[in-house]
């Protein structure tokens, strides 16, 4: 993978900061933005120990502008982006304890932004600065196909992250697909599910051996990679 390019929106923790790692691991050039510049530098740390190195960036997927400067310092780093893995999400409530009804306004309004219109940005300003043949791999889980009481608007959120998932996929050229490993344990999902760092190879396969048809405007799951990869 020393040839490839990969974004991780949303590195400083749960997935994308495992996702991240497991591609640098791989001697890919990844570039890891987040907003919380400190867990960004304990990456890079840590992998500089391990023998990767990473480029991270402080960058806001809620803000275009920023969007548009890591996408370009991406590229200029070293060649087309291949790889986009949009991780960054927040969700403001403890799962299964958000009644849609009761969610504020300010929730909605912070949640949608930040995983649906961050996931929006991150994407269209990647694509100027795509390789041809590159991948944008969108996480998603179950909760955005099958209803589920208390989990407010982030299941919602999630929903609407898959629907872009197709729209992208029917618009353009490169690959664009869902990524759904189940449960995995991170902040948004009060801790239960799988290690982060158990399913990130998910990930790596999505973007280098999946077939492009099958990811393409679909979802893959966790039985599928497993199937896969026996």
């Amino acid at each position: 993978m020393d040839e490839m390019t990969v974004v991780v929106t949303g590195a400083s923790r749960g997935i994308g900061r495992s996702v991240a790692a497991a591609f640098a691991a791989e001697a890919a050039h990844v570039v890891a933005c987040a907003r919380d510049e400190e867990a960004l530098d304990d990456l890079a740390d840590e992998l500089a120990e391990a023998g990767g190195t990473i480029r991270t960036e402080r960058a806001d997927v809620r803000d275009e502008f920023d969007m548009e400067r890591l996408m370009e310092l991406a590229a200029r780093q070293s060649r087309p982006i291949d790889v986009l893995v949009a991780c960054a999400a927040v969700n403001h409530g403890t799962p299964g304890e958000m009644p849609t009804a009761e969610e504020s306004y300010a929730r909605f309004d912070d949640t949608m932004r930040t995983n649906v219109r961050g996931v929006f940005a991150a994407v269209k300003e990647a694509v100027p600065h795509m390789a041809d043949d590159a991948r944008v791999l969108i996480p998603s889980e179950s909760v955005a196909r099958e209803a589920r009481a208390g989990m407010g608007v982030y299941a919602v959120s999630k929903a609407a992250d898959e629907a872009l998932a197709r729209g992208f996929s029917a618009d353009l050229s490169q690959t664009v697909g869902v990524v759904d490993p189940g449960p995995v344990a991170t902040e948004l999902t009060g801790g239960e599910g799988r290690d982060a760092d158990d399913i990130a190879p998910m990930f790596v396969w999505a973007a280098t051996e999946a077939d492009a048809d099958d990811l393409d405007g679909e979802i893959l799951d966790h039985r599928t990679w497993k199937n896969a990869t026996r």
